[in-house]
């Protein structure tokens, strides 16, 4: 097989070939199975002709076999296109086959426009944490009716327990887990179940173990900086191998391992000062990849500058994603829920149910308005003729919006379990693409908390005392925050599949359950106009909107409540959906509700 690298620095670079033979999910420990060929061999690489900076050689190889590039006479470093780092972040290689998993499930995909997206945690979804024993729970997800699975990062990092945004392998899959493999066992049964697939990969920074990039190449500059250090080199010197290294792991992702999107994240952190942003250029990929494979294939990105640019199309000047989380729903619908006003929530506090109400007409709250959190204007408003409301995400809770806060603290440890039915009222019936966190649709119990497994002491003890430092400085008892490396922190957070069976879980899953039917086989809930949907804030302060024939109203206060609707609502038929019983509208056209509850209703004439 032919072996590359590019090391445009190196003077001379060799191949090391072990004997060694890596076993799928055995991270951290070999098998010796003896030499066979040439493997235990250096092999010199010669330059290549035709590509600036590139050596290659040919050698004989079995799939398994550990490998490494020694630069001018050093140590020899993993590959950074491996496919599989057996032994974690900090050793070496194996030979991974992509092509050679065998498919027993045909699939055409599932586009975005429709979905209802569930962000799930390999690690914690079970507590096994593996690929296999998460497909062993897809068909509850079927059955909730779910049709994308979005699964947090999988690429490489210390340990064998973490959150997995500081992977430093962007082409490999974390052996714990189950490796590519069981990567590849995951989607195909996810298929078979009729769910797509989205991964969500990180491009604007690699963590600190096992970290050797710069060794290889300029894939870092000085030119920017980030939360995390020197930015990933998209546009200084040596940034077209760099750009073509994050850009080659996306469509592996989605072509090898049959994905049918990516979540990006933070592309706010992705500083490129080219004329195409590369944001664009991974967009214009992955739809030549989506034709070639014939199945939709789409890009979610997570940002935080309300930039109208991200979503649009790349022919209107845009950066061309098919969508983007918007954390201005999620803000809106939290202070409103929970009475929360701290940092960046001051401003939606602020505004109550009308912030709620702006970002279902316009997904922005903050569109070139003034940010109280930010001391300056942010954002800009999106052009609602042309951009679809499927291409934000709407959603109550996130592994972020949970996971960082200093307990890990879900909404279901503070909120009722009728004021978790209006969330999901909220963000079912919304105009946009809802998506759910693992757990919540039967309001899990269990905290999703911030944890690591750093084999280096000292990052280890770094980290236990940032996380303790930044929540101090907000008030906590240092003794309070839990301890990222304590594995006891990671158990917590695994989900309890024994709650979905006993109330109040069960009757929490049964309504989302409902709503998600009701999205499924109503066409005005997934309308992509925004003219289609229709805010109202009563005088009290509930909040109902109209999505077609159908009213949602909700009450998110402990007091019965009055919601006037207008003469019109005397047409209404049925009360399609309700929280707490609940009778029709008056003829007048009140509808009186009780405390924290949710309902959607139907009229005759529409």
């Amino acid at each position: 097989m032919l072996f590359e690298v590019w090391a445009p620095r190196a003077g001379r670079v060799e191949l090391h070939l072990e004997g060694r033979i890596a076993r799928t999910g055995d991270a951290g420990r070999t098998g010796d199975t003896g030499r066979t060929g040439d493997t235990g061999r250096t092999h010199p690489m010669e330059r290549d002709p035709a590509r600036e900076g590139w050596w290659r050689v040919a050698a004989e190889a079995v799939p398994g076999a550990r490998y490494g590039f020694a630069l001018d006479g050093g140590a020899p470093l993993p590959d950074p296109r491996s496919r599989r780092r057996p032994d974690g972040p900090e050793g070496l290689s194996a030979v991974s086959d992509p092509a050679g998993f065998e498919w027993r499930r045909e699939w055409r995909g599932r586009p975005l426009p429709g979905a209802v997206l569930y962000e799930l945690h390999i690690g914690t979804f079970t507590r096994e944490g593996t690929f296999d024993a998460a497909a062993e729970r897809l068909p509850h997800l079927a059955e909730l009716g779910i049709t994308h699975v979005e699964l947090m990062p999988v690429c490489p990092f210390p340990g064998a327990h973490g959150w997995g945004y500081d992977g430093v392998a962007p082409w490999a899959v974390h052996e714990p887990y189950g490796g590519p493999e069981g990567l590849a066992r995951f989607v195909d049964a996810a298929h078979g179940h009729g769910l797509g697939v989205v991964l969500d990969v990180v491009h604007n920074h690699l963590g600190p173990s096992g970290n050797h990039l710069p060794s290889f190449g300029p894939y870092f500059t000085d030119t920017h900086h980030t939360p995390w250090g020197a930015a990933v080199n998209l546009d200084a010197p040596g940034s077209d191998e760099v750009r073509a290294y994050f850009l080659g792991s996306a469509l592996a992702w989605l072509r090898d391992y049959r994905l049918d999107g990516l979540r990006l994240d933070a592309v706010h952190a992705l500083r490129d000062t080219r004329a195409r942003h590369f944001l664009a250029e991974l967009s214009a990929a992955v739809d030549a990849l989506a034709a070639e494979v014939g199945r939709p294939l789409f890009l979610i990105g997570e940002s935080d500058l309300n930039d109208p640019r991200t979503t649009t199309p790349r022919e209107a000047g845009g950066h061309g994603l098919h969508a983007q989380w918007n954390d201005d729903f999620h803000h809106a619908l939290h202070t409103l829920l929970t009475g929360e006003r701290q940092g960046y929530y001051a401003d939606f506090a602020a505004e109550g149910p009308h912030a709620l109400a702006k970002t279902l007409t316009g997904g922005f709250f903050h569109d070139g308005t003034y940010s109280a959190f930010r001391g300056r204007g942010h954002g800009a408003a999106l052009n609602t003729l042309t951009t679809p409301t499927y291409r934000l995400l709407a959603y109550a809770q996130t592994h972020d919006q949970i996971g960082n806060r200093a307990v890990g603290d879900r909404l279901s440890a503070r909120l009722s379990p009728g004021l978790l039915a209006c969330a999901a009222a909220a963000v079912l019936c919304s105009p946009f693409t809802p998506m759910l966190f693992m757990g919540e649709e039967w309001g899990a119990g269990t905290p999703w908390q911030y944890f690591t497994d750093h084999q280096d002491p000292e990052l280890a003890e770094a980290v236990r005392r940032g996380r303790r430092r930044e929540f101090a400085a907000h008030g906590w008892a240092e003794e309070d925050v839990p301890d990222p490396q304590d594995p006891a922190t990671r158990l917590r957070s695994c989900l309890d599949w024994t709650e979905p069976a006993r109330e109040p879980h069960a009757k929490l899953l049964d309504w989302h359950r409902r709503l998600i039917a009701l999205r499924r086989a109503e066409p005005a809930l997934t309308d992509p106009r925004w003219s289609a949907t229709r805010p109202s804030v009563p005088s009290d302060g509930c909040i109902h909107f109209r999505r077609g024939p159908l009213c949602v109203v909700i009450n998110p206060y402990g007091h019965p409540a009055e919601a006037r609707l207008g003469p019109h609502a005397t047409d209404c038929t049925e009360v399609v959906a309700a929280w707490r019983p609940i009778d029709p509208p008056d003829p007048d056209g009140t509808l009186r509700l009780p405390p924290e509850t949710a309902v959607v209703l139907r009229w005759r004439d529409l």
